[in-house]
């Protein structure tokens, strides 16, 4: 061995994963990249098919979920058990850097943000966990997840840029370690992480692609102790950072939202050219050794101030388009899928984006409020539970597409899946977007020759906007399913006994064949054509409302099943042992059943089944699959009576009882009344304000153009300069009159959807409204005659600015998170611009946030906000009484705050939500009025009356006191000189859900004390 070879033995015999290892070719060193490591632990492997976890291939269908989006961790598991009734295998979720670190140095997850709950719930529900810390995330959140001090950092952000990479260390080590104690290979759940976040474009100023940064991010997480495999995420299939390459990840991964984003015109983005149609070979050329990966698929839409609403975005992405899109999927290969969103909850707190407004319910398979109501739930889990149902899916590989081979009709497209035996035809309409009914046969190569299909007469239909994943030689349990037109749902053996779920659309004729060795089918239910052909013997059945089951002795229960009775089924996997666990294995027992709303758990204990679950009427109970060896059944830990058995099936009645909810009535509260805005009051005291004093600035936003943006005033007015980056800001400006005055210039900026308002002293100069599109408004506002000023008396100008959140940081390069916020610049007639001496205040502390319970967004820069009188049980005995619903009577900001009593029966899931009326001014136009909502203590509602879109508030169990006093309170900001008030107010349910879900609790327990330096 020569000495050089001895230094790379020495080398690699050291070389952990933040080294890249070395090897010898002649006399020259190779770089072995990151992605081409030896795993670094065994328990969770791939190859170029699929992850292996503990030695299994697994599909792992995953869905996204943000747990700081619904901040009460005991609500936590009820969307891990909805997300694992889907079907689904495993939960993508980001950090939200912003939320624990907004005081720079400070780490703090503890509370509704610390991880150890999610990372706990995740594993009992039994869900495998995508991590996807960031630091840079986008996920319409504020400054893209990036807190706003590194508006201060004068370092171009996602580079390798060193005040940058500085600035990202406390928080990677920190959150690292939580997630590394979660892995896997700790127990815990956690078995991928992804590093940054669609890094795919990058301004021409600067190194692109930044490999450096990328490897450096790459590196933290390894030091941190992350194991499990790197997976990335690009924007776009372009393959930048692919395994081979420096900087790449283990697996290389990309995002889709082919649909787009108009939620306004959901029909309009049914067009050609939007379906994926050459991923595969794409994936080839970039990344041939790696399992199919998509981090990021389309669930829903994001909507803007203004907007349609979020439910034309679930219309958008209804079921028709998980038909189409999550199947075109599988034509690929994909085997690693995460569907962004499949719980989207609630922007709480100011934590959104510029534009995005407090719903993020994304119009996803689980609302807002956690109920699934929308078809394309259910339509979710018949796709998710057939191919995690399909082993034989995973190590299959895709061939062409083609309209020319296998059906009758060039109208149709087809992509075979050719498994070791098995293959997966997804067909639909060549124009996908086709509205047509279209009938077909097909052609296919069987384990007993080529069949045309149906063979008993007849032919198939492809409806519009459908597709059908047709099989051949599909082995259910032991048993060959020779072929079938109808989707498959899913299938189980237990105990010897095989049950097969199908299902199609009304009114179609579908068609199945296996060995005449089965004999022939026995049918309970109704008829259908049975005929022995050759050596198979052949069912052909029509799909009504009416199931029909194909009974073959002892072995096999096939049900044919209409698409719309197919989602009563659920499927439940029995608990194993350790480690399996909850997650899914092909391996466990499983229970098929048809229950009502909701099944969530199953569990076998001595000869009983043990089911939780969730009713919204009564429903019939089946067990078709998993019985146990007695008709003893409980639900919800009740016995379930009058279980009886038939068909080799339980039946029984599952009752729902309808509590008695009594709602308050929020407009008889007695409500309470402070002025929030004191500031323009004569004497106001702001000598603890801030001085708006630096004369320069650190930030390197740059505009669309890429000019760098520079200061237009003697001193920043950049809000973020001076620590406040949420919430409503207020400046001061104290000038000397001289008698010229009659006119002010102001131009501002607070993101989309932003408003302001101005005066001077005690008198209204005039107010921006806002819109959904414009981010600043530059503004001549006439001084009013009755603000005549006297020459040489002092004068103040308040402008009082709505913070809409941080711009996100997509392209690096931009900055763009560092997007001004405050006055950016401003002229009063007859004066130069030094004339005016500023002030500026926002959240009380800044980034020493007082209220460490509810994080750094919560709050704002108005008067009642700084004061703390939105906590529960604000000192109201000296106020006045009055409502939000009378309102006030001149332009200024009201605070409102009143208790009420709630008392939900226990066993009950009843989500409420805060709605509002749209009110309209004087000449009938909506009001030009902006509100907050805090409910004890959390701001749950940010109501613009004159934009909208969003009027209903849901505010989850938890945060409300379900058996006890919740406390309220308004902001009443009116933008129009006679005031304004509230349309109406009320309380809602949106379900009563009698439900087997655990009672979160409280996520608070704090009362208003007097804060230090409030002013």
């Amino acid at each position: 061995m020569s000495w050089i070879q001895r230094v790379v033995a020495i080398l690699l015999s050291f070389c952990c994963v933040d080294v890249l290892a070395l090897t010898l070719s002649g006399q020259h060193l190779i770089v072995a990249h990151p992605g081409k490591r030896e795993a670094l632990q065994n328990l969770v492997t791939w190859d170029e098919h699929s992850l292996f976890v503990r030695g299994e291939r697994i599909m792992l269908y995953s869905g996204e979920f943000h747990p700081w989006r619904l901040p009460v961790p005991g609500l936590w598991l009820d969307v891990f058990h909805k997300i694992k009734a889907l079907g689904y295998t495993g939960v993508s979720f980001y950090v939200d850097w912003a939320l624990l670190e907004g005081n720079p140095g400070h780490f703090t997850a503890e509370g509704v943000f610390a991880w150890e709950p999610f990372f706990a719930a995740a594993a009992e529900a039994g869900i495998y966990l995508i991590a996807r810390p960031g630091p840079y995330i986008n996920a319409e959140v504020s400054g893209g997840g990036f807190p706003g001090w590194l508006q201060r950092i004068p370092d171009i952000l996602r580079t390798k840029e060193t005040g940058y990479v500085d600035a990202t260390e406390n928080y990677v080590a920190h959150i690292g370690k939580l997630i590394a104690d979660a892995q896997i290979t700790n127990g815990g759940p956690v078995i991928a992480l992804q590093t940054e976040n669609e890094y795919t474009y990058g301004a021409d100023w600067i190194k692109w692609p930044d490999v450096a940064y990328i490897e450096a991010v790459n590196e933290q997480f390894r030091r941190a102790g992350i194991v499990v495999p790197l997976i990335n995420n690009e924007a776009a299939v372009i393959g930048l950072f692919t395994p081979e390459k420096p900087g790449g990840p283990n697996i290389y991964g990309h995002d889709s939202y082919p649909i787009g984003w108009d939620c306004a015109n959901p029909e309009a983005n049914w067009v050609a050219g939007k379906l994926p149609t050459d991923w595969r070979e794409l994936h080839l050329q970039q990344s041939p050794d790696t399992p199919y990966s998509v981090v990021e698929f389309q669930g829903g839409a994001i909507d803007n101030w203004g907007g349609p609403g979020l439910e034309g975005c679930a219309v958008m992405t209804n079921h028709e388009f998980e038909r189409l899109f999550f199947k075109n999927d599988f034509s690929f290969g994909m085997t690693i899928l995460n569907i962004y969103m499949t719980y989207g909850g609630t922007n709480w707190g100011n934590l959104g984006q510029s534009g995005g407004y407090t719903s993020y319910d994304y119009g996803a398979a689980i609302k807002e409020d956690r109920t699934i109501g929308r078809e394309k739930y259910a339509e979710a889990k018949l796709i998710a539970n057939f191919i995690t149902s399909s082993p034989a899916y995973l190590d299959a590989t895709p061939g062409n597409l083609t309209n020319t081979s296998y059906v009758s009709t060039t109208e149709l497209s087809t992509t075979p899946i050719f498994g070791k035996t098995t293959t997966f035809y997804v067909t639909r309409h060549s124009a996908y977007e086709s509205l047509a009914s279209t009938p077909y046969v097909f052609t296919v190569p069987t384990s007993i020759g080529n069949v045309t299909i149906p063979q008993l007469g007849g032919s198939l239909t492809m409806k519009g906007r459908d597709t059908k994943i047709h099989v051949t030689d599909y082995d259910v349990g032991g048993i060959n399913l020779l072929y079938s037109s109808a989707d498959i749902y899913t299938h189980r053996r237990t105990d010897g006994k095989r049950v097969l779920l199908m299902y199609g659309g009304a009114g179609e004729t579908h068609e199945l064949a296996f060995s005449n060795k089965l004999g022939k089918p026995i049918v309970e239910g109704g008829s259908a054509k049975i005929e022995t052909k050759g050596s198979a013997v052949v069912v052909q059945w029509e799909v009504t409302p009416t199931r029909k089951v194909l009974h073959y002795g002892s072995n096999l229960d096939v049900y044919l099943l209409w698409r719309n009775d197919a989602f009563k089924y659920w499927v439940l996997e029995l608990e194993a042992p350790a480690p399996i666990g909850n997650y899914s294995s092909q391996k466990k027992d499983t229970i098929i059943a048809k229950a009502g709303y909701l099944l969530r758990t199953a569990t076998k204990i001595g000869t009983s089944l043990h089911l939780t679950g969730d009713l919204n009427a009564t429903a019939d109970l089946e067990i078709l699959a998993g019985l146990p060896g007695s008709n003893n059944i409980y639900f919800n830990g009740q016995k379930v009576p009058g279980v009886k058995s038939a068909n080799g099936r339980l039946s029984a009645i599952l009752t729902y009882s309808p509590p008695s909810i009594n709602l308050p009535s929020l407009a008889d509260l007695d409500w309470k009344y402070l002025d929030s805005l004191p500031e323009i009051k004569p004497g106001y005291d702001d000598s603890a304000w801030v001085q708006a004093d630096h004369t320069t600035t650190n930030n390197t936003a740059r505009d669309d153009y890429g000019t760098m943006f520079l200061l237009k005033t003697p001193t920043s007015l950049i809000a973020g300069d001076y620590g406040f980056s949420t919430g409503s800001l207020i400046y001061r400006g104290y000038f000397a009159a001289n008698g010229n005055e009659s006119s002010l210039y102001l131009s501002t900026t607070g993101g989309s959807g932003f408003g302001h308002s101005v005066w001077i002293n005690e008198t209204y100069v005039g107010s921006w409204s806002g819109n959904g599109l414009l981010k600043s408004y530059n503004q001549t506002l006439a001084l009013p005659s009755n603000s005549s000023l006297k020459r040489g008396s002092q004068y103040v100008l308040t402008v009082l600015i709505d913070h809409m959140g941080q711009e996100t940081s997509w392209t690096p390069g931009y900055d763009t998170m560092k997007t001004p916020r405050g006055i950016i610049d401003y002229s009063l007639s007859g004066h130069v611009k030094s004339d005016i001496s500023w002030k500026v205040t926002g959240n009380m502390g800044g980034e020493q946030y007082r209220d460490q319970l509810r994080g750094p967004f919560n709050e704002g820069g108005m008067y009642a906000e700084r004061q703390g009188y939105h906590l529960p049980n604000p000192p109201t005995a000296d106020w006045d009484s009055a409502s939000p619903l009378d309102g006030i009577d001149s332009a200024g900001v009201g605070f409102y705050a009143a208790s009420c009593e709630l008392d939900i029966p226990a066993g009950y899931d009843v989500p409420l939500s805060f709605v509002f009326a749209n009110t309209t001014d004087a000449g009938g136009a909506p009001a030009d009025l902006r509100v907050q909502l805090y409910v004890n203590g959390w701001q749950f509602g940010k109501y613009i009356n004159n934009l909208g879109p969003q009027i209903a508030f849901p505010v989850p169990e938890g945060t409300l006191n379900y058996a006890g006093t919740n406390y309220l309170a308004i902001t009443l900001w009116s933008q129009e000189a006679d005031g304004g008030k509230l349309g109406s107010l009320e309380l809602a349910a949106d379900a009563v859900i009698q439900s087997g879900m655990k009672k979160p609790a409280l996520t608070w327990d704090d009362q208003w004390v007097e804060r230090d330096g409030a002013f």
